[in-house]
């Protein structure tokens, strides 16, 4: 990469509390950028930085030149906080009035690892912002229309799940779908282990095993429940948290609570980390036995156990792919390219991650490269023709 500095980075500290917050901007397209803002303790400047960068490629890998979609450029926000404190609201609060010349102008921000959009939103109110999202109205045709259609499609319930819940785990499911079917390995029976049970982890888990892949395991911050024969995914889902821990009072006799890492070595096909980054580094690789991982949460394989996963023959499908579909679905519905419709929603996003694997796939295999390699030379493709259409990227690095 010629020039990897983002366009801002710059770290606030609350008057109150004394926490810091994040924001880095990667890139702008025709001036505005888009990224989630995530609340964890510990969250770090140089983490969100690689989440910012993540988002300038995600922008660009959903490009269809037939579509209404405006890539937008990359950004994230991030806040050194526990999101169950007493204190986390406040602030969350406060962080967001001190961004509000950015929201304002520049970037799109929603929910993202420790933090529900409902939960955004009225802090946002409180705040005093017009809608986390509000950058990107003068980008519209109809602005009116457009917030209307995105509000209406947040309204959606799909079993008990929001369909901004869904469309993220749905993205993640056509991934390790598509891996599957390139590989030959039938859907029926294949065995999933999933890290986090919250947004991404339960619509995941919800999908693959209406798909009829089983659920082996799943890991919440109680530790790790398992069972080989499959656990009952939909009970499970009533039984969590805001937070995506689960009441062990639903358990089923027969399914076993194991320590919270053992979804790691858990005898399965598929990995699906959906909860933090970092979670797989150089040492914790070598219990691994799963043939896939998917990486549900941003970053969560480090580069140095993803180079020796590879040596063992376990391929990690990238983040930048696997769960860029909740970015997109925002945009293809406040653009117009899909209704408020949850059939509609959820076929775009099968259609559109299916296509975008494959390739990405297909393409590692003619380079003789990573998945993660692919999708870098996939948006280098894709740089020329979205800045034609809308100008160069402001700072644009390059890949």
């Amino acid at each position: 990469m010629s020039d990897s500095s983002p366009l801002v980075s710059l770290t606030w500290t609350d008057h109150v509390t004394g926490r810091r917050g994040h924001l880095v901007i990667d890139r702008l397209v025709r001036g505005v950028c888009s990224g989630g803002l995530r609340m964890r303790e510990g969250c770090t400047l140089d983490e969100v930085a690689g989440l910012a960068r993540g988002m300038t490629m995600k922008e660009a890998l959903h490009y269809d030149p037939e579509g209404r979609y405006v890539p937008l450029g990359g950004a994230k926000g991030g806040i050194d906080c526990d999101p169950t404190s007493p204190e986390a609201y406040g602030v969350l609060v406060r962080y967001l009035r001190a961004m509000r010349p950015y929201i304002e102008h520049m970037w799109t921000t929603g929910e993202d690892l420790g933090l529900n959009q409902d939960l955004i939103d009225a802090a946002a109110t409180e705040a005093g912002l017009v809608s986390t999202v509000q950058a990107v109205y003068p980008l519209l045709d109809d602005e009116t229309a457009a917030r209307r259609r995105l509000a209406d499609a947040f309204a959606l319930d799909v079993d008990g799940i929001g369909l901004d819940e869904l469309v993220g785990g749905c993205g993640v499911a056509e991934s390790v779908l598509t891996a599957l079917e390139r590989a030959g390995v039938p859907h029926e029976g294949a065995r999933v282990s999933v890290q986090g049970f919250g947004t991404m982890g339960g619509a995941t888990a919800r999908f693959l095993s209406r798909a009829g892949l089983r659920i082996v395991a799943v890991a919440d911050v109680k530790g790790t429940i398992a069972h080989p024969g499959g656990l009952d995914v939909e009970a499970l889902l009533t039984a969590r948290d805001s937070f995506g821990t689960v009441d062990r009072a639903a358990l089923r006799p027969g399914d076993l609570e194991l320590p919270g890492d053992a979804w790691l070595s858990a005898d399965a096909e598929v990995l699906v980390p959906a909860a933090v980054s970092y979670a797989v580094d150089s040492a914790n690789q070598s219990v691994i036995r799963a043939r896939w991982i998917a990486e549900a949460a941003n970053m969560p394989v480090l580069p140095e156990a993803e180079e020796l996963l590879r040596a063992r023959g376990v391929t990690v499908l990238p983040d930048v792919v696997v769960n860029s579909g909740t970015n997109a679905w925002w945009w293809w519905t406040l653009f117009g390219d899909i209704g408020a419709d949850a059939d509609e929603a959820l076929d775009h996003t099968r259609r559109s991650m299916c296509a975008l694997v494959d390739r990405m796939l297909a393409r590692a295999e003619a380079d003789g490269t990573t998945p993660r390699a692919a999708a870098h030379a996939i948006v280098a493709d894709r740089l020329p023709r979205i800045a034609e259409r809308f100008g160069p990227y402001d700072r644009w690095k390059g890949c």
